[in-house]
C-alpha cells in the first residue's frame, strides 16, 4: 500500500481504535508505541547488473514493556497527529510502500508490508504480511516468471550470464 493511500485510510475511520495484525490472528500488542518513521531512499543493483531507486516509508511499531497490562489500542486520530507532526519536520514521499517494522519474542524483526485492511466495529485492523524476495532480473537470467528460486546460486552462478 502507498504512503498516500495509508492515510487516506486513516483519514476515513479517525474514530477508531487503529490495531495491526502482524500474523493470522495475532495483533501488536496494545502497549505498543509508534517509536520511528523512516524516509528511506533505495538505491540497488539486481544480479542481472540493473540498476534501480525507490522510496519508502518505514513505520516502526515497539510494545513497551512497562505498559504489559494495556489493552486500550492507540486511536487512529492519536497516529494520524504523530504522521502529520513527522510530515511537517521531513515531507513523505506519498507515492512510497508503507511498511511496519515489528517483532517481538515470538516473532522475528521484519519490515512487514499492508496486505489489507478491515474494520470491526470500533477498531481498523491494518493486516500486516511478509513479503517473500525475489529475482529481479528473471528475463536476463533465462528464468521463466512463475519460477520460484530455491537456490540463488542458479541464478547467480557465473555461468548464467547475470552476474
Amino acid at each position: 500500500m502507498k504512503t498516500q493511500d495509508f492515510f487516506e485510510v486513516l483519514e476515513a475511520h479517525k474514530n477508531k481504535a487503529l490495531l495491526f495484525e502482524y500474523a493470522p490472528k495475532k495483533l501488536v500488542g496494545a502497549n505498543y508505541h509508534i517509536t520511528e518513521v523512516k524516509h528511506v531512499g533505495i538505491d540497488a543493483v539486481d544480479c542481472g547488473a540493473q540498476m534501480d531507486s525507490w522510496n519508502e516509508t518505514v513505520v516502526q511499531l515497539w510494545e513497551s514493556p512497562s505498559e504489559l497490562n494495556k489493552t486500550e489500542f492507540m486511536g487512529v486520530y492519536k497516529a494520524l497527529g504523530i504522521f502529520k507532526k513527522v510530515g511537517t519536520m521531513k515531507p513523505y514521499d506519498l507515492h512510497s510502500e508503507i511498511k511496519f517494522e515489528y517483532g517481538n519474542s515470538q516473532f522475528h524483526t521484519a519490515q512487514l508490508f499492508v496486505n489489507n485492511f478491515e474494520i470491526h466495529g470500533d477498531r481498523l485492523i491494518v493486516k500486516l504480511a511478509a513479503e517473500k524476495t525475489d529475482c529481479k532480473a528473471k528475463s536476463t537470467c533465462g528464468l521463466p516468471e512463475e519460477v520460484e528460486i530455491v537456490d540463488a546460486s542458479a541464478c547467480c552462478s557465473p555461468e548464467s550470464g547475470c552476474c
